[in-house]
């Protein structure tokens, strides 16, 4: 799919191919999911918001939906992550839903990575419906699915070994026929270890199959619609879902996209042995990170989570983020100051959303993220809130008087939005760049002023000291006045104000700059900062 030269919105354009290929259904239902073997990460959120556009976009061709989100909790425990106890070790090879929470806070594994994520749509006003597989598989739902993969487990083993290259076999040792005869599309969860290191070792055509548990020896049958331990493996699993659900259409990554990869192998078996028609499929592509380093990875737990974003993304902004891309586009997510660059052009596009010069893409993936065309004031710059938000100490209504102060409008519902997610990307992921005033006077830089730069110190203190109540204005007005010499031209004193502003930081906080200076004395308590400029 390629929309970036078109005026049609890439959601548009896959709704359009969800129709043509489903024009009669009752139910649309745009499909997700993901194993929760760990935390599930920024990257996966791509999957959820190109499934939840598509559907709003048949939502608006008045089409009744299903966004539909699956947690693949029927998985195996494959790994211990980083920053899980190696004791954990045991489990694996058992399903995620059956694996105990590392903290003892969920019911299992795998619930403690499914609430994180289920809070973070609520907050993103995503609304999903959730499967659970170890429900469905244990409630018998696919039985009469897991026997009729298993009747047709030769034509699936045909379909498996038709997307193998000849060196791929080679290397495996596989053979043809042996590979056929002793092919099973299931994995069984031994009874008597709770792991799926088993081997089917028969199966009699209606609902027995006879398998061994590798770990404890001992063979047995089963009726797998009694005891439901049998799962499909995931090339299988997946088209069979997509018929007992109806899904019309469902995103993936590279991996599942790549020629004779996942999607290529569950669309033959959909056809072939399912008999449906697959769902429309689109890849999407890597999300990138700046500010923290480390590429993301849910199985090691050194993920970012959605969640980790919305400390310092609103919920329209993330969005935004995401539906203005095609999913075929590679962008980025910023823990460092690219993320002034985002919140800008966010609020750029806001302002040309009010004004109605917004080119028609711009402004469906800005409405889809949350916005209004109803006139608002500006939200406030997030570089703003960073940086008067420290000057007020995060304080919301002292903020709202600074920037009355300064004549500064912005929405009231922005800043009160803002100011937290300000103060978490600066104390949680940018602390060079925290300002922290001194606890007593800076005697060794004092040490180094002149006798005039002392002079004009005491001045600025002097008038803080005589009058309590001075204004924003007054102090902003003290501070371009106290270094400037008579007779010295604009141009002239310019360098002796940016000198006297450099001391007074340095006095207030150890660094050459900081935030807007007068604002900053206006804020900060009166007597810290009269014992600070005691020199």
């Amino acid at each position: 799919m390629n929309t970036e030269h078109t005026k049609t919105h890439w959601a548009d354009a896959l709704a359009d191919k969800v129709l043509a290929q489903f024009p009669k259904n009752e139910v649309y239902t745009c499909a997700a999911g993901i194993s929760p073997s760990g935390v599930v990460h920024f990257g996966n959120f791509r999957d959820v918001i190109t499934s939840f556009a598509v559907s709003e976009k048949l939502k608006e061709r008045k089409k009744r939906t299903r966004l539909l989100f699956s947690w693949d909790d029927f998985d195996r425990f494959r790994k211990v992550p980083q920053g899980v106890d190696s004791s954990f070790e045991k489990y694996i090879g058992m399903p995620l839903s059956a694996v105990p929470c590392p903290i003892g806070k969920y019911g299992s594994y795998a619930q403690r990575f499914q609430k994180e994520f289920e809070e973070s749509m609520k907050e993103l006003g995503i609304a999903l419906e959730y499967r659970y597989q170890t429900k469905e598989y244990q409630s018998g739902r696919y039985d009469a699915q897991i026997a009729h993969a298993l009747k047709h487990r030769e034509i699936i083993a045909e379909i498996l070994l038709s997307f193998m290259t000849d060196k791929g076999k080679s290397e495996k040792g596989i053979e043809r026929e042996e590979y056929i005869a002793r092919y099973y599309p299931v994995s069984v969860y031994s009874r008597f270890s709770g792991k799926d290191n088993t081997e089917v070792l028969g199966y009699d055509g209606g609902a027995n199959i006879t398998y061994k548990c590798r770990d404890s020896g001992k063979t047995e049958t089963i009726d797998f619609t009694k005891e439901h331990i049998v799962k499909l493996a995931w090339k299988i699993d997946w088209p069979m879902r997509w018929g007992v659900e109806g899904v019309v259409f469902e995103p993936g990554g590279h991996d599942h996209a790549s020629p004779g990869g996942s999607f290529d192998v569950a669309r033959a078996v959909a056809d072939k042995v399912f008999n449906i028609t697959p769902p429309v499929f689109q890849e999407y592509l890597f999300v990138g990170l700046q500010g923290l380093g480390a590429k993301m990875s849910g199985s090691k737990g050194n993920a970012v989570s959605p969640r980790a974003l919305l400390e310092i993304y609103t919920p329209e902004l993330l969005k935004w983020i995401y539906l203005k891309k095609p999913p075929t586009q590679p962008f980025s997510v910023a823990f460092n100051t690219e993320i002034y660059k985002q919140y800008s052009e966010f609020d750029g596009s806001i302002a040309a959303l009010q004004a109605d010069t917004l080119e028609e893409t711009e402004k469906i993936s800005l409405i889809m993220s949350g916005m209004t065309t109803k006139k608002m004031l500006p939200p406030i710059p997030f570089r703003q809130a960073v940086a008067f938000g420290q000057v007020v100490q995060w304080d919301h209504s002292k903020l709202s008087a600074v920037l009355e102060g300064l004549d500064f409008k912005y929405e009231p519902s922005s800043i009160a939005a803002r100011l937290p997610k300000a103060r978490a990307w600066l104390e949680t992921y940018n602390k060079e760049e925290v300002l922290t005033v001194r606890e007593s006077v800076n005697a060794e830089y004092a040490k180094r002023l002149g006798e005039k730069q002392i002079a004009h110190i005491r001045a600025l203190r002097a008038a803080l000291a005589e009058n309590a109540k001075i204004s924003l204005k007054e102090i902003e007005k003290i501070m371009y006045d106290i270094p400037k010499e008579p007779g010295n031209s604009e141009k002239e004193n310019m360098p002796l104000q940016k000198m006297f502003f450099k001391n007074v930081y340095n006095l207030l906080v150890s660094k050459d700059a900081g935030p807007r200076l007068s604002t900053f004395l206006w804020a900060l308590p009166r007597q810290r900062v009269l014992a600070l400029l005691l020199v």
